[in-house]
């Protein structure tokens, strides 16, 4: 997706407003006040005095509960949208039509139709549209990130995530659509160029009597051969936020609950030699062997998702690039969601994802 920078010079601040002064909102109110990159200019919400109360001392912030009057606002470059996953379509719809580059917390809509729309027209219109997948803005992610796509773990043989607690359980949706999109997310995001996956099988259970599924596997696999595999859960009485993904060369162990060392690469494993004699057929021997080496943990420099999630949107805007987390790869995890609810449904049937390399 290409992108356009507007006609406003380019050290400048970019004027941005925030729709929605709910949860995350004030969230985003704090990050772009604090970026030289951006000058907040608009607070919107439905009830002004919420909004009011989240801007606090920040006098210079606009505070309305009218969306058109902010999307008229020539200063207004840029609008970060924090309101139910239900508007979203509507809402980014409408800026994007006034000409402003969208970042839309996730998910980017409501459904896949509803994402392809808004990304059709962010494309149409030469406009950023980018997708608030704040966890991969983390240092953890980012890191693994640049170890798969460097090659230093070697090719991705599989990844396990596991993101259980004992949570609140959702009115409108299951475990898979509340807690899975953080780590499709950032399946989508730390996948080396290439590697994608085609299909993906669901199974769920509901042993409480909510309703919906309260604790989900998703099963994905890739296009190399490679399989992923996603755990979440609303019923565990211990919160477990780990990864481990294992490559040829090394395998590593992400504990995003332990701040003094998330991440830890192993060079540990398995290795196959293999030996070919030819007779009336080919015959092969697998030697299995053990490999076990030096365990590291990189030193990770904290530093807010937001913060590099902010910066990435300006970046995005200023060289007229798609964002690492643009609207093409929530419309990925949205058709996944999607496939996988679909699986549910049909006892854990294997869903291709054949619409992946479209989206």
């Amino acid at each position: 997706m290409s992108v356009k920078s507007s006609h406003a010079a380019a050290d400048e601040p970019i004027g941005v407003a925030v729709v929605g002064a709910g949860y995350w909102g004030p969230n985003l109110v704090r990050n772009f006040q604090a970026s030289t990159e951006f000058r907040l200019r608009w607070l919107c919400d439905l009830d002004v005095g919420r909004a009011e109360r989240v801007l606090g001392g920040y006098s210079t912030v606009g505070a309305t509960d009218d969306l058109a009057a902010v999307l008229a606002d020539e200063t207004v470059r840029a609008v970060a949208i924090a309101t139910p996953a239900g508007t979203h379509l509507q809402v980014a719809m409408a800026a994007l039509r006034a000409g402003k580059h969208v970042l839309v917390e996730k998910p980017l809509a409501a459904s896949s139709a509803q994402g392809r729309e808004l990304v059709a027209e962010a494309e149409r219109r030469g406009l950023s549209l980018m997708c608030d997948h704040t966890y991969c803005y983390t240092p953890a992610v980012l890191r693994i990130r640049d170890l798969l796509h460097g090659g230093e773990l070697g090719e991705l043989q599989y990844l396990d995530s596991v993101r259980i607690n004992l949570g609140l359980v959702q009115r409108d949706i299951d475990v898979m659509w509340d807690l899975a999109p953080h780590d499709l997310s950032i399946l989508d995001f730390v996948l080396p160029p290439g590697v994608v996956p085609v299909s993906v099988a669901a199974h769920g259970a509901d042993r409480i009597g909510a309703g919906r599924a309260c604790v989900a596997y998703l099963t994905l696999h890739l296009n190399t051969g490679a399989i992923a595999h996603i755990h979440v859960n609303w019923l565990s009485p211990v919160k477990i936020r780990t990864t481990i993904i294992g490559g040829s060369k090394r395998t590593l162990v992400w504990d995003d609950l332990n701040p003094s060392q998330r991440l830890s690469i192993f060079d540990r494993g398995v290795d196959v030699a293999s030996t070919e004699e030819l007779g009336d057929e080919q015959r092969r021997d697998m030697l299995v062997s053990y490999r076990s080496g030096d365990m590291i943990a990189p030193a990770l420099t904290e530093r807010e998702a937001l913060r590099t999630m902010v910066e990435e949107y300006a970046r995005s805007i200023r060289s007229g690039t798609p964002a690492l987390t643009d609207g093409r790869s929530g419309l990925r995890v949205i058709a996944i969601l999607e496939a996988a609810s679909q699986s549910l449904a049909d006892g854990g049937r294997r869903v291709d994802l054949d619409e992946w390399a479209t989206v």
